[in-house]
């Protein structure tokens, strides 16, 4: 199986290293994606917006030998979810890990604060206890760059509700998917559209934020196993 790892906010394909070995030594084919302006801490982040990402994403299941698994973290699960929208007959399923598809109109990083074009890495201090569960702390700020402050003004434009019969598997880390199914049933804003997937399963992960990080095994694990091989 093709499969294609989407990072989150902050982050580049190197976030993916520890994941990538099991999924290859299991016979997938994996791509782990840097979106643009997050090449490099000094990339100029300046003309970066939310639909190149997007585009980045759909550019690599283009390239892919067939049908992919999708695979976005955090924030990563929203471009991934629109780049779903763009390509429902190219994606034959789709992982959310810590976060949820995109949905119309939706500004995925819209409460975030920002630094001209930059929109700056959140300080560890600020992080809840939940977050970094299990995560070092050297090793994960060594990773760190700005991603572009588009994401915190920008909306998604996505048009083929198809998508909501695309396989979706949400991997829940630092909450459980107990909470994610109570946040459902409450029409929280963020999960609203949930409910509207018709394939839709759950799995719960505990560790902190970044699994792909803390428990990159048991991650690829779960991967592999949703690809039906």
């Amino acid at each position: 199986m093709d499969i294609v790892l989407v990072p989150g906010l902050w982050l580049d394909a190197s976030s993916w290293d520890l994941v990538v070995p099991h999924l290859t030594d299991a016979g997938h084919s994996v791509r782990a994606l840097t979106l643009p302006g997050l090449e490099s801490a000094e990339a100029d982040r300046s003309a970066v917006h939310v639909a190149d990402q997007v585009a980045a994403v759909v550019a690599a299941i283009d390239e892919a030998s067939g049908p992919v698994t999708l695979v976005g973290h955090s924030m990563g699960c929203a471009v991934a979810g629109a780049a779903v929208d763009a390509r429902v007959d190219a994606v034959a399923n789709v992982i959310y890990v810590g976060g949820w598809p995109a949905e119309p109109g939706m500004i995925p990083a819209k409460n975030f604060p920002t630094d001209g074009a930059d929109l700056p890495p959140v300080p560890w201090e600020e992080f809840d206890e939940a977050d970094v569960r299990d995560l070092d702390r050297v090793t994960f700020e060594a990773l760190l760059r700005p991603s572009p402050a588009s994401l915190t003004s920008e909306p998604f434009e996505l048009d083929d509700e198809r998508r909501y019969d695309v396989p979706t598997l949400l991997v829940c880390p630092e909450y459980t998917a107990a909470d994610l199914q109570g946040w459902v049933a409450d029409d929280a804003e963020p999960v609203a559209a949930i409910p509207r997937h018709t394939n839709l399963s759950y799995v719960d992960l505990p560790t902190g934020h970044w699994p792909q990080l803390t428990k990159p095994a048991e991650l690829a694990a779960i991967i592999d196993r949703s690809t039906g091989r």
